[in-house]
């Protein structure tokens, strides 16, 4: 017990005088998921709309499809990107493995799915008044998309702060794609708070397991109070 205690003091020592290994992590998996979050969005939220929209053969089925794969475990889209991006895989000329880079496609591939049926769930509860409202008054097919995409917009905005948190607390794809690996370089590192965590702990190096622990939960629930206030104005 007096270990974890003194586990406590030493990570809040260690947030306070913010210490540079610490924050160094913390920027790089704000940066990684940062990105893989934005692309992600400018996919999911065309495609969702796309999808939902759109009338084809098999509709039902893709929905369910992508909703199956809200559940996909990071570790078997590590172990997919890795395939792809090593050096016997089809994009291997491209030198992409234990980069920031693999990792933040990576994050995308395991958060698009869930962004893009979140993104559906949000359009099919637009209130179907103001879709045929839209159209009655002779809405082309871009005002209509962009109308009903600002009365889904608090919607969309959720699920883009469910993507974040899926993408920055995921440490599978990030193990696998980026090696954890603490170079010199900020640029060339891949170290990221969940790989730190993990590697932390296995060394016993708990005081900086808690406070790298700490400040995970602190950009998390930073990020969902802030898009909270937004939803709420």
């Amino acid at each position: 017990m007096y270990e974890i205690i003194e586990g406590f003091l030493e990570a809040a020592r260690l947030i306070v005088t913010f210490d540079p290994d610490v924050m160094a992590i913390a920027a790089r998996s704000i940066i990684i998921s940062f990105t893989a979050t934005i692309i992600a969005t400018l996919i999911a939220v065309p495609l969702g709309a796309a999808i939902n929209f759109g009338t084809f053969p098999g509709k039902k089925n893709l929905v369910n499809l992508i909703q199956t794969l809200y559940s996909l475990p990071t570790v078997i889209v590590g172990l997919l990107i890795f395939l792809l991006i090593s050096r016997v895989g089809p994009f291997g000329f491209l030198r992409l493995l234990f980069t920031p880079t693999a990792m933040i496609v990576a994050q995308t591939v395991l958060i698009l799915p869930i962004m893009t049926g979140l993104t559906i769930s949000a359009l099919s509860g637009v209130d179907p008044v103001i879709r045929d409202t839209l159209r009655s008054l002779g809405a082309t097919r871009l005002q209509f998309l962009v109308n009903v995409l600002k009365e889904a917009r608090f919607a969309i905005l959720a699920s883009v702060a469910v993507g974040f948190g899926r993408a920055i607390s995921e440490v599978g794809a990030a193990i696998l794609v980026g090696g954890n690996i603490a170079a010199s370089s900020f640029a060339s590192s891949t170290r990221v708070l969940t790989t730190a965590i993990s590697l932390e702990t296995s060394m016993g190096n708990i005081s900086q397991s808690i406070a790298l622990g700490i400040v995970l939960l602190i950009i998390a629930l930073g990020v969902n109070l802030a898009i909270t206030t937004v939803q709420h104005r």
